[in-house]
């Protein structure tokens, strides 16, 4: 088994609810008060909440409706995204003033590999300092930031102490800070695979690193060996300056539930032609096409074929999507469609890392 990779010095920075932090900073009415990004109606969907939403319960991607009920004072912003990727760059020049390793997750929130860096610290944690003051001081905006010595835990510990913190696990801390750990702030385990977890007695990182590889593999299948190895401290991705995407996509929300796949194709067709030009835009074709759908009880069902040949045409994607739609009946009324184009033909490139030993 590979030996954890003691010597790099990772941080992730993390902003502070993000779009609607920027909505509070632009319209000082909004500061102090609970504010969600999103639609507000009944088929809208929040898209970000502030601190003062979240004590109420609402959080992203749940409805408008769920989340005007759970705070009735909460206000609604329609999202600016324009404005969202014009903060973002800012914060992202910030950060390429300290490395060249920067690999972004979102507009939010990315990865830095400082082992080496141009201002010559040797130390991770101050740098995470520094970086957050600049954002504050330059944007006017609060970030939080993880640290350590591989992306996983510096992500969970990004998330320690929010909002406006930072935390730094050392190399000899790694193992002690995960053993406590509730398995639910495990970044890559959400909501279903913990409640997986729990009824098989796993409830922190302790429980899981008690686990045999062999039991977790029979349970999790390919991401069992993934939670055997984090729960180690072992975690060897590097931080990759240039993100290749896995897949391209696009969907669509719909005013009405769709009950017809006449209607769908329909639907379909505006979304596979969204697909097109983001696909040209990019240079970008791909093998697997995946059908997306959300039914009215918001339960969401994918079928996907993979074809013999890269396409980006929007009728050779419609030919399969149609395929794929009337693979088999709906169970339901249908709210969302969506179309994705994966197995693409970008080139994986590889990133040399040069590492160094230093204090963190």
């Amino acid at each position: 088994m590979q030996e954890p990779i003691q010597n790099r010095k990772i941080i992730h920075v993390d902003m502070d609810a993000f779009y609607a932090s920027v909505e509070q900073m632009d319209n000082p009415e909004l500061r102090g008060k609970p504010v969600a990004v999103g639609g507000g109606e009944n088929r809208g969907v929040v898209s970000a909440a502030s601190y003062e939403a979240r004590k109420f319960g609402v959080r992203s991607a749940i409805s408008g409706y769920l989340a005007k009920k759970n705070c009735p004072d909460l206000i609604f912003v329609r999202p600016r995204f324009e404005r969202y990727r014009e903060i973002s760059a800012k914060i992202h020049k910030i950060f390429y003033d300290y490395t060249d390793l920067v690999e972004p997750l979102s507009l939010d929130e990315a990865y830095l590999d400082v082992t080496v860096n141009k201002k010559g610290n040797p130390s991770a944690t101050l740098i995470a300092q520094e970086i957050r003051k600049r954002i504050f001081d330059e944007v006017g905006l609060t970030a939080s930031a993880g640290i350590s010595m591989n992306k996983f835990v510096a992500k969970v510990a990004s998330d320690f102490n929010k909002p406006n913190g930072q935390k730094t696990v050392n190399p000899d801390e790694i193992i002690d800070f995960l053993e406590v750990l509730p398995i639910r702030k495990f970044y890559g385990v959400g909501k279903v695979t913990t409640d997986k977890m729990y009824h098989l007695g796993i409830f922190t990182g302790k429980d899981l690193k008690e686990k045999s590889l062999e039991f977790l593999v029979k349970h999790f299948g390919k991401s069992g060996a993934f939670y055997y190895n984090v729960v180690r401290g072992i975690h060897n991705s590097a931080v990759k300056s240039e993100r290749i995407a896995k897949s391209v996509g696009a969907e669509h929300t719909f005013d009405e539930n769709l009950t017809s796949e006449v209607f769908m194709m329909e639907r379909l067709e505006s979304i596979a032609a969204t697909l097109e030009r983001r696909l040209k835009k990019h240079k970008i074709a791909g093998k697997t096409v995946t059908l997306k759908i959300k039914y009215s009880d918001f339960t969401v069902q994918t079928r996907s074929k993979t074809l013999i040949y890269f396409i980006a045409d929007k009728s050779l994607i419609l030919d399969t999507a149609k395929e794929l739609l009337y693979q088999e009946k709906m169970k339901d009324s249908v709210r969302l469609l969506g179309l994705s184009l994966g197995n693409l033909n970008t080139e994986v490139k590889k990133t040399i890392v040069v590492q160094l030993k230093f204090d963190f």
